[in-house]
């Protein structure tokens, strides 16, 4: 079996209003083994945001392909494409998203639940991740209680809830201090060390960047190997 987890060959993004064409990425080839980490890289517009978007399943590109654990998003439905990502991918934003009306073990829980696990059982594996985060004296704080930084970790803790192949994260330190950020940098390499869990992350923080295993630079669009 590969261990490859994602893979993207020859994708291409045009984005198109009208008479307007926008060309976003250009040719990418990109391949993430289990319990690679890496970080994308490049100046705002550069496309990073978009390739995040591509591998994750939320937008398919308009020419090349992506494949998770193999198998192509373009050629799947819309119900086995969320089944797939869902069973594999684990999704961190710069802001946590958490919903405010449930508290930091409930919220770690959500996607649990949604795939029909009992509530006993899915509060329990909450528990556990936010143990690994550091946060077990949080379980019952709603996320208005909780610092950037803890917000942060229990998104973190939720990405991990149906113990994904691959996180995918977007800028995840751009809100938070020096000081958190390094606490959160420290935390994804103990994670990838102690579950396997593969990284991608889209950063401008170069003090993460280069704490990731790999690093993909996109210049306007392509690969670059200038740093």
């Amino acid at each position: 079996m590969t261990d490859i987890v994602l893979k993207c060959s020859g994708v291409s993004k045009t984005f198109v209003d009208g008479d307007l064409k926008t060309s976003v990425l250009h040719d990418v080839d990109l391949e993430i083994r289990a319990g690679e980490m890496l970080a994308i890289t490049g100046a705002s517009g550069s496309g990073k945001s978009t390739l995040l978007n591509m591998l994750g399943g939320l937008d398919l590109p308009s020419e090349g392909e992506v494949l998770l654990m193999g198998e192509s998003f373009e050629k799947l439905s819309e119900r086995k494409k969320g089944l797939l990502r869902n069973q594999n991918l684990g999704f961190v934003y710069q802001f946590h998203h958490l919903l405010p009306e449930f508290s930091a073990e409930e919220n770690v829980a959500m996607p649990l639940w949604i795939a029909g696990e009992k509530r006993a059982k899915a509060i329990s594996t909450a528990r556990e991740l936010l143990d690994q985060v550091k946060l077990s004296h949080r379980y019952d704080h709603r996320a208005g209680e909780l610092s950037g930084g803890e917000r942060q970790r229990v998104a973190i803790a939720r990405a991990l809830a149906a113990n994904p192949k691959c996180v995918l994260m977007d800028e995840p330190t751009g809100n938070l201090d020096f000081d958190t950020a390094e606490h959160i940098h420290d935390l994804i390499k103990n994670i990838n060390q102690e579950m396997n869990v593969s990284f991608v992350v889209v950063t401008h923080d170069l003090s993460l960047a280069e704490r990731m295993g790999r690093r993909l630079n996109l210049v306007e669009g392509r690969v670059s190997t200038d740093y």
